[in-house]
């Protein structure tokens, strides 16, 4: 059996928690059993995972098979009573969380029915909302145990329960924006041309650490044709002197996420006739951006910001090219609710944030993404959203 150093845990659960106090994670209990009564269920079932982590600052040191489960009742306002179930032998690491004090630990062996032990606590005839990150073995063991009991996805039944941040989030994630703002600033300066996708990739990792984040989850350069894939891996092939390329970034820094893109032209190209195509398109994408953060105003609903933003698209002939959703929301983790796109008529709240993204891909040719991290309705904008990223949107030539 493997096992961390007491420091290295100590630095696992600092990282985690980003030092909330515990009232915090109370304070957010109390609203997820609120939202949990609101939706007519019996309670939220929360297994590791960001959840998890959002509601008592606790990321188990190793998630195994051995079955971790954060029990909040719809009736937890009137009783003050919620619970967690815990392997024995993690217990003591279940108190480095700083959100756990006030919950009742059931603790279980090695050797006994986990799923029974937790159903003793549940509502055999009530029904549940089940964390996303939570594992068909303990769902299936749930269900075995109770029968009764329906289970549903939480993004179903409290989609909202992560999506309102409030002021320290928002400063969090204005921070994560920065940072990855500067990380976008070192970046133009190295050189492109000559090099390797994975090259200028692993310069956007090293610039984010230096920047700030714990954690980095993601650095896409997709360079001429493979700018038109949307999630293209960094690869090996080699940019070229008239490059687009697209560059999508972001991890956690202070357990809080950032995501941006930006697109670049790599200087040296001779073919003119590309070079005027890159750039209207580049300012088509640069203009319905423009459009989905100011799509953001008392009334709008999500879908509103993905319509403001395909519209300039589709009015530019290009319609058929945006082929992903305008935005999602962002915080502990990088893609969560609220999604900006048709058919989702959820009305934007003060405190949401969420990404503006829109893309134009042209196979085998190019592609182009511009995206900040905005906050809706923050106080300094009441009537619309402030952006989290503030680097320039305008199409800058690199080396």
């Amino acid at each position: 059996m493997g096992g961390w150093s007491g420091e290295r845990r100590r630095q696992h659960h600092a990282s985690a928690s980003a030092a909330f106090g515990p009232d915090v994670y109370a304070a957010r209990r109390a609203r997820a059993a609120a939202q949990v009564r609101a939706a007519g269920l019996a309670g939220l079932l929360v297994s590791p995972g960001p959840d998890l982590a959002y509601l008592t600052g606790y990321t188990p040191t190793a998630v195994t098979e051995r079955l971790t489960l954060l029990v909040i009742p719809a009736t937890l306002l009137a009783t003050g009573r919620a619970s967690v179930v815990v392997p024995l032998l993690e217990r003591g690491d279940l108190r480095h969380g700083p959100g756990t004090d006030g919950l009742e630990v059931v603790p279980w062996r090695d050797g006994e029915d986990e799923h029974a032990t937790a159903a003793r606590l549940l509502d055999p005839d009530g029904t549940y909302a089940v964390s996303d990150a939570t594992w068909a073995l303990h769902v299936l063991g749930l269900q075995r145990a109770l029968p009764r009991t329906r289970l549903v996805a939480c993004t179903d039944a409290v989609p909202m329960l992560r999506a309102v941040k409030d002021d320290v989030e928002v400063e969090r994630l204005a921070a994560a924006g920065a940072a990855a703002d500067a990380a976008f600033a070192d970046v133009l300066r190295v050189p492109f041309a000559g090099r390797r996708e994975r090259d200028v990739a692993a310069d956007l990792d090293r610039f984010l650490r230096e920047h700030g984040h714990d954690q980095v989850d993601f650095t896409l350069v997709c360079s001429g044709p493979n700018g038109a894939d949307p999630h293209h891996e960094a690869g090996d092939r080699v940019i070229e002197p008239g490059d687009l390329v697209v560059l999508d970034f972001g991890g956690l820094r202070a357990g809080y996420g950032s995501d941006t893109s930006r697109t670049v032209l790599v200087g040296g190209g001779t073919d003119e006739a590309l070079l005027a195509e890159q750039r209207a398109v580049h300012e088509v994408v640069r203009r319905a951006q423009q459009a989905g953060v100011g799509a953001v105003r008392p009334g709008a609903t999500c879908q509103d910001v993905d319509r403001a933003a395909r519209a300039v698209i589709a009015e530019a002939g290009y319609g058929e090219h945006f082929v992903h959703r305008t935005g999602h929301g962002i915080g502990t983790t990088t893609h969560e609710p609220p999604y900006m796109v048709e058919g989702e008529d959820r009305p934007i709240e003060p405190g949401m944030c969420f990404s503006v993204e829109p893309g134009v891909y042209l196979p085998g040719r190019f592609g182009v993404r511009i995206e900040d991290i905005v906050v809706a309705f923050p106080p300094d904008v009441p009537d619309g959203a402030r952006r989290l990223n503030t680097s320039s949107r305008a199409l800058q030539v690199v080396g």
